[in-house]
């Protein structure tokens, strides 16, 4: 029976293997036309969160988005049951949406509607559903009214502040402060726990002169509440004094008792606490005692999570980001001080709500196909999966007999129209639950074609091409291509269809020309579509353009001869240098060639010469060197270019010697520029083969030089001539030379001595180059002796260049020598050396480490010295391990970091300077004395505290324009404030060019970090200099400038501030260029490096050129001239319409424009224009009428010369004012004289007319 169950369950497995195999689902493409015919089930696009608090003020949206084809309908259900929304006015649905929005502009609770709400989308083919949100309105509640009566505590002993906040939703935010409004000043002894509570390890009699509220800050109404304070009554034995309170005597010399540490939080000696998965672990130890406990953490059967660990509130809080399940356990908190230590064990648990594995998808089958949907899902404990369908349990559905359960997963098969749904998995423990909505739709669709009908491809002959064919059908269709409409389907050779319907014709030839066909087809039918293919011959340049040297004055002429596809159209284009060539009236080109006459020094460069058609192109390149005008009797060599020479000739050996031979040579052509030195190279065949190498270099007027060689070496011989233009090829090899055997020459490099070990010395050495060796078989004689002792020496021949000596004692000196040898000899003898054998790790340690003076960044450290026998190795360095512990600032953050420093001593009394730390900080360190190798053991640990020094500058500094001459400024506190802030400093000062402005100064509370400035004039620039003080004093300033408001020109201006004001600029190559300058101001500059501070250059001092910036100025704003401009421009066309229409009016009269009496009825209005008769009765009505859109003269007579718009503002003594036709009143002044001698008007210009009007 076993065997026959594991036979059923192996063929149960083989076939959902094989289904799973055979399923597939269809992509649908993104095509409008396909998705607007598509039948698809809804899908869920948008919802509110599943935990929905909201505001009670505003109205209530409950959002639930949907799509699908069609469109789906909407319907709420609330705490279970059908939410009938027409019945309720608040209540409206958004169209074709199911968002609810809930108004009270009428009145109604918010309250009234808290619950559990669920969002269903129906249409034909399937219902979606949403989480079930849970709406709750957002709660603040008052604190309950009571009398808190006076706290009264023992100085020394422990307190507890409760603050019991309001049960708001969500929960408050809580934090204490005192009756001024300031915050309660928290450290190691005074904190806030995670409830809220104030803690005291230990009350001082100073807490007192504080009364201690807590405040609750609620999320969305952004109001706080706060609770009636507590008074605090400290009794102690003596009278209290605050002048006598100093940090190393907290207590100001009273006696108070000291106390072992106790847990105030949590209670007792162990605890638990659950987390859930990817949520945040707090783990909270607070205790009691005097002096105060140190908290410390350890993880029971492991190291605490280092990447996701942090420690807050002086180590009193744990916090773990993102638990998983390997943080479960046991985790110890320790309190300890001199009197002993106290440990409490918090044993955490790890549950999950559901999460993911494997989330169902859109399943998209044609009919007849085969699916499956998975739903998995981890948790702990481990969540129950239910399937649902159409929103119904899928037990309670109608059965479906393509349908069938597996667990966490629904097989279907051979599905049908009408089996499309959208199927719900829930996955759920006691901790939450998981909803996902998957719809399965069944489709049938002709097959379609999804690209463009009839495209003609041309394509490159020998080139590989693709034909594209999209298509989509349901059931999937079976495409095929064809040729011509003729023959069996492509496939195979050279043609080869890939899935999506490509075609890929891996070489295309003329016979390749055609209509090809792709059918794609179902058994619902079938679609075409046709691509016309075009082979073309490729375009060429048969006769390419040829590099060439030309004298200025004469003509060049490049050819580009090219072949093409004649049924292609092609452009011939030049470029020179990769610019487009412009041709002019010298430069001709026709079909063949370019030709460039009357050469200058311009046309020098590369001429490019490219033939394009539509679907390809060719270039070809040549260069035109442009030569100087020959001279009177020019030969034809001297308008040549000077240039390389040619490679020396007939090379012969002679003279041979052991280490020498003569070579001998006739130099080559030198090309109009004289040799300067020839250059010999040599190839052996032994070591090297093939590999040509420098070996001297000889004076040009040379052709025959003895060559010093080395023995042992088969020598072939080179020469490479030399002169002003560069090298020449080089020459063809000489005849080879083989030099005899010698003993070596040198002695090996690099020789010295060093253990690797405690007990053994190694010997090593640099190998001799291939060229010292001199003869055959080299090897090395190494000898040693220890040199504290006087024995023989130790002798041993190696090969290699290492030699390890073993059983040495630790550290001890010997004399080395080293000596090469071949077969015909040995080589020089070497100086005896002096190594060392190997470190051990040293056994003293520094004694009576200790500080004797602190300021804020330095610290004189002083130590007793080992015995330098015990460091068993060579005495590298005391060296000093030190970190900073804490910040004596409330609160910060910071990151430990151990350091070390080496210090080199071997006085009697060594003491050291340890500079570069922290002010305001509690510091640890300790020492070890080092070896090459090893460090000893460490000396005593030693703690101490930096003073106080001044803050880094604010940590951002912001300047923002907030009106029309208000500007805003933000910062914040320093990363390092190096003390307990007491406020900030501003000084700001106006800055407009050269000219500055008195300082003026503005100091805050270390809790104001912004501040508003309404500036007297927003046109004037001001420098901002913010600096964070402390007791000591004001630190670093940040510097910035105030913005510019709308309107303003972008000028950068910055004025110095005292010799606080330094600007950094990184440079990482010069040279660079500083802007931001001060006009007229002095400057010192240095460059320096930022690793190695004492790396640094002179300073150097510059000064700014002056620079005169007139004050503001109408006639320079923007907007005057932008004005200006549009009223010019509306003059300009006005005149040019006066001129179109006058053009057509045809001839008419010209009068003369002199002396014209006006009518004696004529008056001058009271607005100051005159009305006017013309007096001239011979002249008929035509002739009397103006010209249309033109002005009529103010005199009688129209000179005959010239009736135009010259004739604006004449008119004897008068003033002309026209009726605001172009830009209504302007005025020109001019006397008689001016007005008979020269008849054109100023008065048209649009020059003229601003000027009057200004």
């Amino acid at each position: 029976m076993l065997r026959q169950g594991r036979h059923l369950a192996l063929a149960l497995m083989s076939f959902q293997l094989l289904l799973w195999r055979e399923s597939v689902t269809i992509e649908v493409p993104q095509d409008p036309k396909i998705l607007a015919d598509l039948r698809q089930p809804p899908t869920i696009t948008k919802q509110s969160v599943k935990d929905y608090i909201v505001d009670p003020r505003d109205n209530i949206i409950i959002e639930c988005e949907a799509k699908g084809n069609p469109v789906p309908t909407f319907s709420w259900r609330r705490n279970g049951k059908f939410f009938n929304i027409v019945k309720d006015p608040r209540v409206t649905m958004r169209k074709r949406s199911g968002t609810l929005e809930i108004g009270f502009r009428n009145g109604g609770r918010p309250e009234d509607y808290e619950g559990e709400y669920q969002c269903f989308a129906s249409n034909d083919h399937g219902m979606a559903m949403s989480n079930k949100i849970l709406l709750r309105v957002s709660k603040a509640p008052l604190w309950p009214k009571e009398v808190l009566e006076p706290v009264v505590v023992t100085e020394g002993s422990s307190l507890v502040l409760p603050c019991n906040p309001p049960p708001g939703l969500p929960p408050p935010f809580t934090f204490w402060m005192n009756s001024m409004m300031s915050p309660i000043v928290q450290d190691k002894r005074v904190s806030k726990g995670l409830n809220g509570d104030l803690y005291f390890s230990n009350v001082m009699a100073q807490d007192a002169q504080n009364d201690y509220s807590c405040s609750a800050r609620f999320h969305f109404t952004h109001t706080i509440q706060q609770k009636n304070p507590f008074t605090l009554k400290v009794l102690t034995n003596d009278p209290y004094n605050d002048t006598s309170y100093n940090d190393s005597d907290p207590y100001g010399g009273r006696k108070v008792a000291e106390s072992t540490p106790t847990f105030l939080s949590p209670l007792g000696s162990e605890s638990s606490k659950m987390v859930l998965r990817d949520e945040q672990l707090l783990l909270e130890c607070i205790a009691a005692g005097l002096p105060t406990p140190a908290i410390k953490w350890f993880k029971k059967g492991g190291d605490l999570p280092g990447r996701k660990v942090k420690f807050e509130n002086y180590n009193k809080t744990m916090k773990i980001i993102s638990v998983s399940e390997e943080d479960a356990g046991e985790y110890v908190c320790m309190a300890n001080n001199h009197l002993g230590s106290i440990r409490h064990s918090i044993f955490v648990q790890v549950k999950a709500a559901p999460y993911w594995l494997d989330k169902p998808t859109n399943l998209v089958l044609a009919p007849e196909d085969n699916g499956r949907l998975v739903c998995r899902a981890n948790g702990n404990p481990k969540p129950s999966i239910q399937w649902l369908v159409n929103g119904q349990p899928i037990n309670n559905s109608v059965p479906d007999p393509s349908r069938q359960m597996m667990g966490d997963t629904i097989i279907f098969r051979s599905v049908q129209m009408g089996s499309s749904a959208v199927y719900q998995c829930n996955a759920s423990n006691q901790h939450g639950y998981l909803l996902a909505n998957a719809f399965v739709s069944v489709i049938d669709m002709r097959p379609r074609m999804l690209g463009p009908k009839n495209q003609l491809i041309k394509v490159i002959e020998n080139n590989r091409t693709f034909l594209d064919c999209p298509f989509f059908g349901s059931p999937f269709p079976e495409l095929r291509w064809f040729k011509n409409g003729q023959g069996s389907g492509l496939d195979g050779g050279q043609y080869r269809v890939y899935v999506n319907g490509t075609l890929e014709i891996k070489r295309a030839r003329a016979e390749d020309e055609g209509t090809y066909t792709c059918v794609a087809s179902s058994i619902l039918g079938m679609a075409e579509n046709q691509v016309r293919l075009e082979v073309k011959e490729p375009s060429r340049i048969v006769r390419a353009p040829e590099h060439q040297s030309a004298v200025r004055g004469s003509t060049a002429r490049f050819d580009c001869k090219v072949k093409f596809d004649p049924s292609l159209p092609v452009t011939v284009a030049w470029t020179k240098d990769d610019k487009p060539l412009y041709l002019g009236w010298r430069l001709r080109k026709d079909e063949e060639s370019l030709t460039i006459p009357n050469i200058n020094e311009g046309d020098e460069g590369t001429y490019t010469c490219t033939v394009k058609t539509e679907i390809d192109q060719d270039s070809a390149s040549a260069r035109l060197t442009v030569l100087e005008e020959a001279s009177l009797n020019p030969s034809v060599s001297s308008a040549l270019p000077p240039d390389r020479p040619d490679p020396p000739m007939d090379l012969e050996l002679s003279d041979p010697a052991a280490r020498s031979v003569r070579l001998t040579w006739i130099p080559g052509n030198d090309h109009r520029s004289p040799v300067t030195e020839f250059l010999v190279q040599f190839e052996e065949d032994r070591w090297e083969p093939g590999r040509w190498q420098d070996l001297a270099t000889y004076p040009g007027d040379l052709n025959s030089v003895i060559l010093q060689l080395a023995p042992f070496v088969n020598y072939q011989f080179r020469v490479v001539a030399i002169n002003a233009v560069g090298r020449s090829d080089a020459s063809q090899p000489s005849p080879k030379y083989q030099t005899s055997s010698a003993a070596p020459d040198v002695i090996p490099r690099g020789l010295r001595g060093w253990g690797s070990e405690k007990d053994n010395m190694e010997i090593i050495w640099e190998p001799l180059l291939d060229l010292e060796k001199n003869g055959p078989n080299l090897h090395y004689s190494v000898w040693w002796r220890r040199k504290d002792l006087d024995k023989e020496w130790n002798n041993v021949t190696v090969m290699g260049t290492k030699h390890v000596v073993h059983n040495t004692d630790t550290y001890v000196p010997y004399e080395i020598k080293i000596q090469a040898r071949n077969d015909v000899g040995a080589g020089p003898e070497s100086n005896a050396i002096i190594g060392y054998s190997g470190e051990d790790q040293p056994i003293s340690a520094p004694t009576e480490l200790r500080i004797s003076k602190v300021d804020s960044t330095k610290a004189n450290i002083h130590w007793k010295p080992v015995d330098q026998v015990s460091v068993r190795g060579e005495f590298k360095e005391y060296r000093l391990y030190y970190w900073r512990e804490s910040s004596h600032v409330p609160g910060l953050v910071f990151r430990k970091e151990n350091k070390t420093k080496g210090f080199y001593t071997t006085m009697a009394e060594p003491s050291a300077i340890l500079s570069d730390l922290v002010p305001f900080s509690r510091y640890k360190m300790f020492m070890v004395v080092a070896n090459n190798r090893y460090e000893g053991p460490p000396s005593n640990t030693v703690e101490f505290s930096t003073k106080e020094g001044v803050p880094d500058a604010p940590s951002f500094f912001r300047i923002k324009p907030k009106g029309f001459d208000t500007i805003h400024l933000q910062w914040d506190k320093p990363l390092e404030p190096n003390g307990l802030l007491i406020g900030y400093q501003l000084k700001y000062q106006t800055a407009n060019g050269s000219r500055e402005g008195r300082p003026r100064l503005e100091t805050f509370q270390p809790n104001v970090t912004e501040f508003t400035l309404r500036l007297p004039d927003r046109s004037t620039r001001y420098n901002f200099y913010l600096s964070a003080l402390t007791q000591v004093g004001a630190g670093e300033i940040f510097v910035e400038e105030s913005p510019f408001f709308a309107n303003e020109e972008n000028i950068t201006d910055a004025t110095g501030l005292g010799d606080k004001t330094l600007k950094t600029v990184p440079v990482t190559q010069p040279p660079i260029t500083l802007t931001d300058l001060i006009a007229g101001a002095k400057y010192h500059l240095r460059v320096y490096s930022h690793e190695l501070s004492s790396v640094t250059s002179k300073s150097v001092t510059f000064e700014t050129k002056a620079a005169y910036i007139d004050q503001v100025d109408i006639a320079t704003q923007g907007w005057f001239i932008g004005l200006m401009c549009a009223i010019a421009l509306i003059i300009l066309i006005l005149l040019i319409v006066c001129f179109i229409k006058r053009s057509r009016g045809g001839k008419y009269p010209v009068r003369d424009k002199k002396d014209l009496p006006l009518d004696s009825v004529d008056h001058k209005d009271p607005d100051g224009s005159f009305d006017y008769q013309n007096q001239n009765k011979n002249s008929s009505d035509e002739d009397n009428k103006p010209l249309q859109g033109s002005q009529t003269s103010l005199e009688g007579n129209v000179k005959e010369s010239d009736d135009s718009l010259v004739d604006y503002g004449e008119g004897g003594d008068g003033q002309f004012n026209e009726d605001g036709s172009f830009i209504g009143q302007y005025t020109v002044k001019k006397d008689k004289d001016e007005t008979e001698g020269n008849e054109s008007s100023e008065a048209t210009s649009p020059v003229n007319a601003i000027y009057s009007l200004a």
